[in-house]
């Protein structure tokens, strides 16, 4: 039997990952891509035909804040223009839009300060108190928060529409912004 050199290992090695790599960018009907290359993945989404469940989670680090109905932690992007997304592209790739297709639900927030707002891509995004809803690709599991801060303009959110820009301290939140900021 012949033995396998490094460099010819190295070669297979670059064939194999970059059938993996392919195979990662097929069609998979899990996602909806769009023709601007918007990108939202069933991460970020309620079940096909059925409406988002926004809820309110205690955080040990910044007390109450937004997560779906798997916990994952919800995010409010400053730079979008009241109900408009400005996320598109490359970056609705790592920040994916909560969508639905049925009206949003709440469990601790109030179902009338949740909503939603077309995006460009064609697909419905969830809004609380008028503001785009994100996840973070990012976050591994439920109550990550790996996204809170990123570019000093994404932030997790409180039940009262806050985007909560420092950690708690001594059990009271240091620092938000209003609704109307973002």
């Amino acid at each position: 039997m012949r033995r396998l050199t490094t460099q010819t290992l190295c070669v297979l090695s670059v064939f194999v990952l970059a059938g993996i790599g392919l195979a990662a960018c097929g069609d998979d009907s899990d996602d909806a891509a769009s023709n601007d290359g918007t990108t939202t993945t069933t991460e970020a989404t309620a079940g096909a035909g059925s409406a988002a469940t926004v809820k309110v989670t205690d955080n040990d680090e910044f007390g109450k804040i937004l997560t779906d109905d798997q916990g994952m932690t919800l995010y409010v992007f400053l730079n979008d223009t009241g109900t408009t997304s400005t996320c598109a592209d490359a970056c609705a790739d790592l920040w994916p839009a909560v969508t639905a297709t049925g009206t949003p639900t709440g469990d601790g927030v109030d179902a009338g300060d949740l909503g939603t707002t077309s995006r460009t891509d064609g697909t419905t995004q969830v809004t609380f108190f008028g503001h785009p809803l994100y996840t973070y690709a990012a976050d591994a599991k439920a109550g990550d928060t790996t996204g809170q801060g990123v570019g000093s303009v994404w932030y997790v959110v409180d039940p009262e529409g806050n985007a909560v820009k420092a950690a708690m301290s001594g059990g009271d939140e240091t620092t938000t912004t209003e609704r109307s900021g973002y």
